[in-house]
């Protein structure tokens, strides 16, 4: 299934200075039973948006109009837990492209590329720099380049490099998964099958 291609993103964020958060607070393990990565975002952070009568909870930052955005700022240890690549269909679901954080786990980072969504490891310093510009600012705009792997906050200037795996970095860019790659070199690996039949 292809996605959107991520490019640069510009947008504002969402602030969750939460630490560890982990999959199950992303999406409750009662979500899971749907095959088909469709209204997830819905029952994103389900237990921390919602009371048990299905009222939103006031002081939960996704129920606050102030904030806004393609962005998701987290804690440190974003994607803990589980191996559920349901909490990654949730974030992209909800509206997410981007989540950000000073260190994500391994397999929700890779859950989070394969569905579009672009993990942002920054410093601890740096993660600290989003969070008071966003208090400062809720509008602030964060400016994402994937081509560079640069993140920067606008009103500040400040800049930071990030890593990626340059496969991953590719399928994003182009809005591939792991079978779109492949199906996007068809013509050449039926060319190599060929060569080799022979």
């Amino acid at each position: 299934m292809a996605y959107d291609k991520f490019t640069t993103l510009s947008s504002s964020a969402v602030p969750l200075p939460i630490e560890n958060v982990d999959t199950d607070q992303i999406i409750p393990a009662r979500f899971l039973k749907a095959t088909k990565r469709e209204a997830f975002g819905d029952n994103l952070f389900r237990d921390w948006r919602y009371n048990s009568d299905d009222s939103p909870k006031q002081d939960f930052i996704l129920n606050n109009p102030i904030y806004s955005g393609k962005i998701l700022v987290g804690g440190t240890n974003f994607g803990s837990g589980s191996s559920r690549e349901h909490a990654a269909w949730a974030i992209y679901d909800y509206g997410f492209r981007c989540v950000v954080s000073s260190f994500f786990a391994d397999i929700f980072k890779n859950n989070a590329i394969n569905m579009g969504i672009l993990p942002v490891q920054v410093s601890p310093e740096f993660l600290g720099q989003i969070f008071d510009a966003i208090e400062a600012d809720p509008n602030t705009i964060i400016e994402v380049s994937l081509p560079d792997q640069t993140i920067s906050i606008l009103a500040t200037g400040a800049t930071e490099s990030f890593e990626i795996n340059g496969y991953k970095k590719n399928n994003l860019l182009n809005g591939f998964d792991d079978i779109d790659y492949l199906q996007a070199m068809k013509s050449e690996i039926g060319a190599f099958a060929a060569e080799k039949a022979v």
